[in-house]
């Protein structure tokens, strides 16, 4: 009997009808209550007209063109301050994530072949080290994302440094989610089985090798799926850019609405390209999940055979020589 007869049992006919039969009024039931609760409020108030649908849907209205010129120039805007930032999440979280777990460790060292001050000296400033990256992930991370982003636009230029808006709303981003990236590496790494450092040490691996070579690529595969996630919210966190000004989507939106007064239309609009851009981020991820867990498997299975003639050739040399 296999493991997923013993788990789950196959539905019969009967159930498979019942499943069928509820899925089948469960869509009836939703599309009745989507015609009375949204399709006949929105045609009372005239909010299908196409004089407000028709810069959105028609090529032959005068101001299609415009309209969508400017959406493309705010998706073009938000896909480049979300790649930057996710870029710059991923290899920040990494390397914070990488130096928690080494200063974590360096922590219970006693480091008894240095000398007693230097030893204690060294022990000490690991622990103070490790507070203050502590420290600086629970700040940024209990921060909302907006005022981080408004005190980096802000606060830069205090400090003499002038940037584009789109760097003020990378590094405000980069900051916040670095720090949530880093937390679920660590989690990761730490969750792994002791067995797996320990053996490292016991083959001569030093923590950092320890950490680079086993620790960190096993915390990506298994953290993939939350990572994701939280690559996603960056990417719908561009939309706040407008508190300095982007002209990322949605602020692109506010400006058309302003113009042509349709909010519902360009709204939803724009919620379908979020929609459509996440979809398929989540559906990038589930072919990355899947292809490593291919090489997990391929890389599990033992090794093959030669076939017979390679060790015909292989006697053949050996009786040679």
């Amino acid at each position: 009997m296999s493991q997923q007869s013993v788990l789950y049992d196959v539905p019969g006919p009967r159930q498979r009808r019942i499943t069928l039969i509820g899925s089948v009024l469960a869509t009836v039931v939703l599309l009745v209550g989507a015609y009375f609760l949204v399709y006949r409020p929105l045609d009372a108030k005239g909010q299908l007209a196409m004089e407000l649908w028709g810069p959105l849907v028609d090529p032959s209205n005068e101001n299609f063109s415009l309209v969508w010129d400017r959406i493309g120039v705010g998706l073009k805007n938000t896909l480049t301050a979300a790649a930057l930032a996710i870029v710059a999440s991923l290899v920040v979280g990494m390397l914070l994530a990488v130096l928690r777990i080494q200063l974590k460790s360096l922590t219970r060292r006693r480091f008894t072949g240095a000398a007693a001050p230097l030893g204690y000296l060294l022990r000490g400033l690991s622990v103070l080290l490790s507070a203050v990256t502590r420290v600086f992930v629970e700040v940024f991370r209990g921060l909302p994302v907006v005022i981080t982003i408004f005190f980096v636009a802000r606060g830069f230029p205090e400090f003499g440094i002038s940037l584009d808006s789109l760097w003020y709303l990378v590094i405000g981003l980069a900051i916040y989610n670095s720090v949530v990236i880093a937390e679920i590496l660590r989690s990761g790494m730490e969750g792994l089985p002791g067995g797996q450092a320990e053996a490292a040490s016991a083959i001569g691996l030093s923590p950092m090798q320890t950490t680079r070579m086993i620790l960190l690529p096993q915390a990506f595969r298994i953290m993939l799926p939350a990572l994701i996630s939280q690559l996603v919210v960056v990417l719908k966190d561009t939309s706040l850019g407008f508190i300095i000004s982007y002209e990322e989507t949605l602020n692109i939106g506010k400006q058309i609405i302003g113009v042509l007064e349709n909010p519902i239309q360009v709204y939803v609009v724009i919620a379908v390209l979020f929609i459509a851009v996440n979809y398929s981020l989540s559906k990038l991820a589930q072919y990355v999940q899947r292809r490593l867990s291919q090489g997990r498997k391929t890389a599990g299975l033992p090794a093959q055979n030669p076939p017979p003639a390679a060790l015909a050739s292989q006697a053949e040399g050996a009786g040679g020589a």
